[in-house]
């Protein structure tokens, strides 16, 4: 393969290859089209990198030892930021309250994020520090707290944030995708998430040395905002419902832990007006919509813009929802009809999926099953990107394909191939980037070199063991490993030019 002038100027074999100013032998490494992460929250993956990870505690007290070791190296006035506990894999699911944490800190700030990012446990003494959050929804005194209570703890939380700390940790989480063999991502940011200046700052650094940023700003009517920002797209985490794991998902049938049946945070007329919204600009947008019932929603108002602009007008857009975890048959032609992008986290399913995990503690066995249906949406033309939505997963694009080959539900599964291409060209193409993502004469010279211990079958690396007892979220094939990223010829991360 020659590349100039960040394009391939060339492919074919050895004996053929034309004169190259240099020549960088592999070495029989394998070379694909690079990775596209389509759903990233860029400083939180970077504060995940270096914060409090407490993914691993399985109860209460583990965490406020966690909380409390991590304490002990901060300052008298700093705030301990983490992530990743999930009371659903705990013995005893009661996780500590405010002032439990704000012994475990000795007083200083606490906020951890659950996994679904969807709510989060605060210390007193946070609360403290946002007066208004007592007459908030989702409010409650132990400081578990849901909905827009979290939404106001989240933006004082990120708000201790200096920006020289928020522009280094971006940088750092951009540089760990680029080790992962990824090339772009898509933020989604928005007035809920990070903030403009989270966002524009991010933006900014876009391709210099790390991969390529697609903003999306999530502002109910927010299209012509999300343009003066720089956003390819009005979407993204606009919120129509919230997340499984904080019980904020809405659902047609309540859930079976606790009941209830989560929150419908848009109406059909405001996804409706939205999307007329986003054609007078020319935006792309989307919308963040987990359960049925929030999804059925969605498409109520996907249907009343098309009733306004024509169906062709609205594919045309390739708008987009995100995570899309609970959806029929009937959601999934819908889809089809108004060309969707479903962007899309198999890790979800590698996770929480499966008999005795998350999905079924919310939702029952069937259901949970039924969830992520990957294979049902790709065999009938839905377009799809794979991404991570880290913090909440890591950004682990092979982990992910495999997730994708290797659903709790074998009718959900899809080919290698298949989910390969829907975490590679599927990216770029939801960002209406047609010619990327693959290696191609006059394409893009965006790759990944890597070295694969499995193996290689059919141009692309063995992911599963071959005894199927062994394969799903716990095989022990090993992955391969990144050496070298490039993005339109520029290696973004392994040693050397082109």
């Amino acid at each position: 393969m020659l590349v100039s002038d960040g394009r391939i100027a060339w492919l074919g074999s050895d004996a053929d290859a034309p004169v190259a100013d240099r020549v960088v032998d592999l070495d029989g490494a394998l070379v694909t089209p690079a990775f596209v992460d389509a759903h990233v929250h860029t400083t939180g993956t970077g504060l995940g990198l270096s914060e409090l990870d407490v993914s691993g505690v399985r109860s209460g007290r583990e965490l406020l030892a966690a909380v409390a070791a991590f304490a002990e190296g901060l300052p008298p006035d700093g705030v301990v930021l983490g992530h990743g506990w999930d009371e659903s894999t705990w013995p005893v699911p009661v996780p500590p309250n405010g002032e439990e944490l704000d012994r475990a800190a000795a007083g200083r700030r606490v906020y951890l994020s659950q996994a679904s990012m969807h709510s989060a446990l605060v210390s007193t003494a946070l609360l403290a520090a946002c007066p208004a959050v007592v007459a908030a929804a989702g409010f409650d005194e132990s400081g578990w707290l849901r909905r827009d209570a979290h939404h106001v703890v989240r933006a004082a939380a990120s708000g201790s944030v200096g920006r020289e700390q928020r522009a280094a940790v971006q940088r750092a989480a951009l540089a760990h995708a680029a080790a992962m063999g990824v090339a772009a991502v898509h933020e989604c940011g928005g007035p809920e998430i990070s903030g403009e200046e989270d966002f524009t700052g991010l933006l900014g650094i876009s391709g210099v040395g790390v991969p390529e940023v697609y903003g999306y700003w999530g502002e109910l009517g927010g299209a012509q905002r999300a343009r003066e920002l720089g956003a390819v797209g009005a979407g993204g985490d606009l919120f129509a419902d919230g997340a499984l794991g904080a019980r904020t998902a809405q659902l047609t049938v309540p859930y079976v832990d606790e009941g209830g049946y989560g929150y419908g945070y848009l109406s059909a007329g405001q996804v409706r007006d939205h999307l007329l919204g986003c054609a007078t600009y020319g935006m792309q947008g989307g919308f963040h919509a987990i359960g049925d019932a929030a999804i059925a929603t969605v498409l109520e108002g996907f249907a009343a813009a098309a009733a306004r602009l024509g169906t062709d007008r609205v594919r045309a857009a390739r708008h987009r929802v995100e995570h899309a975890e609970l959806v029929d048959k009937r959601m999934i032609a819908g889809f089809v009809e108004y060309g969707v992008v479903a962007s899309v986290q198999p890790a979800f399913d590698r996770l929480w999926g499966g008999a005795g995990r998350m999905y079924e503690s919310r939702l029952g066995l069937d259901r949970s099953l039924a969830a992520n249906p990957l294979g049902a949406m790709h065999s009938v033309g839905v377009s799809l990107a794979f991404g991570s939505d880290s913090p909440v997963t890591p950004v682990d694009p092979w982990g992910s394909v495999r997730a994708a080959v290797a659903h709790h539900n074998p009718a959900q599964r899809m080919s290698l191939r298949a989910a390969f291409a829907a975490h590679s060209r599927g990216g770029w193409r939801a960002v209406r980037r047609d010619g990327d993502g693959v290696l191609a004469l006059g394409a893009p010279a965006t790759f990944a070199v890597w070295d694969t211990p499995a193996g290689v079958e059919r141009g692309l690396p063995v992911l599963q063991a071959e005894d199927p007892e062994v394969r799903g979220a716990s095989d022990p094939t090993p992955l391969p490993v990144c050496r070298r990223t490039v993005l339109r010829g520029a290696v973004i991360y392994g040693e050397g030019g082109l």
